[in-house]
């Protein structure tokens, strides 16, 4: 993209500072906004709150300020608040500014600077939104912070391109047509209702919950500044004092010799970090169980997992490296648990869980990705899974828990009892063959995360279960869902009581979460009734997914779909693959047999070639067909392009 001088894209007209008091006062509520989702995302709601109304609050100019001016007399721009938003975004921007060599641990320094407004022993944060408004969350999350405020500024206050690229070159932005063009990226996730998302009380930093800080930490830290400050003053006496012991040095290089992690160096999270931060996952748990303090245990665990004995027997998921941890581990859990200590840490991408030796038996040791865990992928790790049963460590926002079976989806939720520190009762798991049995959890969220937000784990064997979502056929009339929904309303448990055997294949713990996709929905031949085609895709925490077609023609309400299709290690039918076409044979009541055939919402037209030759109009084929024979199946996407069938299920 050419570099063009913004004087040349907008004329800039001067700002007296009481014209941009006046604006201020007036659109205080929609600045703060502006600056509070530019801010970065890896920031505490808490923080990104007061810094939000430290941006807007210093963004009084001093004298006059120059800004870009309106494009046109009448055109509604108001080149005052316009001042302002430069300045905010200015501000709001340089927060995550590090100079080069600036630790990492540290945070940005300008963060570190007192500033106005102060709140003392209280966090704020935004009221909760729902499932929507939590989707929006992480894809502006995943944007850069030019492309957030771009975002704002088109769907909030309403800005073509060309000004909002002007807006954000005033503020600083190196490339701000490329930030424009990422921010329109973002629509696609929040489609036409991204103003109405962005409007809500998720976003919106003036109108926020107050909670007390850790209340016992806070008398803790009082102690140990104490504490700190005798110790500083004997630190201070041994620095002056002569010949101090020098390091230890490796007799080969003359490298220092670092230590073994111990129980001493591991990192404890807060107990209500995960109502004050904008990651909610694994790294928000706090530590918890019978035995966080137990010394002995925590150092056999980390021994086992830095450098496993031939009595330490490992497990990993696949694509889990067994390495050591790279730096100190946190720890979630240390307790006994049906008679057998377990400790829980993670490395912030992967978990560790060691489990003692039971008599004359190995420890065990599991490891398991959980590098893109969220909310959902974050809500239960496995504790213990023995005779046909499993014990859950819950996450710490999981305010209720109950169990059913997949294959009766009429029946209610049995209620999950879980004990203080989060450990479960016992809860049957799927047999490793046959399918009289589909167990799975439904877990409900607190409100101060996502309100009223309830989804579905089951256990494929991982340490961390799987979560089913659900995609439903457009309505009549409507547009065809974004995203996938949880799959907790009555249609989508319907739809998962005939699909559910097929998880079988994905058991052993590399897949994240399984989403049933209904995308076409066909009259079969003779009055036979409808039937519904579903794209099943199991994405792993690598990445790549892999998929499995299925047709749910009328049958029991827990009959297995037939399964017509599959491919390993693909994008169809995922946000990257969102065309499918599949084909199947299907034998009638009179004996006759028929080609099946169906596609996406943008498929035009579906041409067979083989042992059957056709071309029809529309999303669905059904024809006359020998029991035999290959026959081939693409389709034409409304763009004009070409698309292959997912690779058939032959018998």
């Amino acid at each position: 993209m050419p570099q063009l001088r913004r004087e040349s894209i907008i004329p800039r007209s001067r700002i007296a500072t009481d014209q941009a008091e006046a604006a201020l006062l007036e659109e205080y509520t929609g600045l703060v906004r502006l600056a509070y989702l530019t801010l970065p995302a890896v920031f505490t709601r808490h923080r990104r709150v007061l810094l939000a109304h430290t941006a807007v609050q210093r963004a009084l100019p001093g004298r006059p300020a120059s800004v870009p001016g309106p494009r046109a007399p009448g055109d509604g721009s108001d080149t005052a608040t316009d001042a302002l938003r430069v300045r905010i975004l200015r501000t709001a921007l340089s927060f995550a500014h590090r100079p080069a060599g600036w630790p990492a641990a540290l945070p940005p320094p300008r963060i570190l600077l007192p500033r106005l407004p102060v709140v003392w022993g209280l966090r704020l944060f935004p009221r909760s939104g729902g499932a929507e408004e939590l989707a929006l969350v992480r894809s502006l999350a995943d944007a850069s912070a030019p492309a957030r405020a771009a975002f704002v500024l088109r769907h909030i206050d309403s800005m073509d391109a060309d000004r909002a690229t002007a807006l954000l070159a005033a503020a600083g932005v190196a490339d701000a047509g490329a930030a424009v063009q990422e921010s329109v990226g973002l629509d696609a996730e929040s489609g036409p209702a991204a103003a109405a998302l962005l409007s809500s009380q998720e976003f919106d930093a003036c109108s926020v919950q107050t909670r007390p800080t850790d209340l016992l930490r806070r008398a803790r830290r009082t102690r140990v500044a104490l504490v700190l400050g005798a110790v500083a003053v004997v630190a201070a006496a041994a620095v002056l004092a002569p010949d101090a012991a020098p390091h230890r040095e490796a007799a080969s290089g003359g490298a220092p010799v670092l230590a073994a992690l111990t129980s001493g160096d591991l990192t404890r999270a807060g107990r209500d970090t995960w109502a004050d931060t904008s990651r909610v996952d694994f790294t928000a748990w706090p530590a918890r169980g019978d035995r966080t303090d137990d010394t002995a245990l925590l150092d056999r665990a980390l021994a086992a997992w830095a450098d496993p004995s031939d009595a330490v027997r490992v497990s990993r998921t696949p694509d889990t490296t067994a390495d050591p941890p790279p730096r100190a581990p946190q720890l979630l859990f240390a307790g006994d648990v049906d008679g057998r200590a377990v400790v829980l840490l993670s490395d912030g991408e992967r978990l560790a869980r060691y489990t003692a030796p039971d008599g004359d038996g190995p420890a065990g040791l599991a490891l398991a990705r959980v590098d893109d865990a969220d909310v959902t992928t974050a809500a239960a790790v496995v504790l213990t899974r023995d005779h046909g049963s499993a014990r859950y460590l819950t996450a710490p926002w999981i305010t209720d828990a109950t169990t059913r079976d997949l294959l009766r989806p009429d029946t209610q939720g049995r209620p999950l009892d879980v004990s203080d520190d989060g450990v479960s009762d016992a809860v049957p798991v799927a047999p490793a063959d046959g399918c009289a049995r589909r167990p799975v959890l439904q877990l409900r969220s607190s409100a101060r995360i996502v309100e009223n937000h309830s989804f579905l784990l089951a256990d494929l064997g991982g340490l961390s279960p799987v979560h089913l979502t659900y995609t439903p056929l457009p309505g009549h009339g409507t547009p065809p869902p974004r995203q996938p929904r949880e799959a907790t309303g009555s249609q989508a448990l319907v739809a998962w009581a005939r699909t559910a055997c097929r998880l079988q294949p994905w058991r052993g713990g590399a897949v994240r979460a399984v989403n049933a996709w209904d995308f076409a929905e066909q009259q079969l031949p003779k009055d036979a009734g409808r039937a519904v085609w579903s794209c099943v895709r199991a994405s792993t925490w690598r990445g790549p997914g892999d998929v499995a077609l299925l047709l749910r023609a009328p049958g029991a309400a827990a009959e297995p779909a037939q399964l017509v299709g599959r491919a390993r290690a693909t994008a169809a039918c995922s946000r990257f693959g969102q065309h499918v076409v599949a084909d199947t044979r299907w034998k009638a009541r009179d004996g006759g047999w028929y080609l099946l055939a169906a596609g996406s919402r943008a498929v035009t037209r579906i041409e067979a070639s083989g042992a059957v030759t056709a071309s029809r109009k529309g999303r669905t084929v059904a024809m006359r067909a020998p029991e035999h024979g290959t026959v081939r199946v693409a389709a034409r996407l409304d763009t004009g392009e070409r698309l292959k069938e997912v690779a058939p299920e032959r018998p």
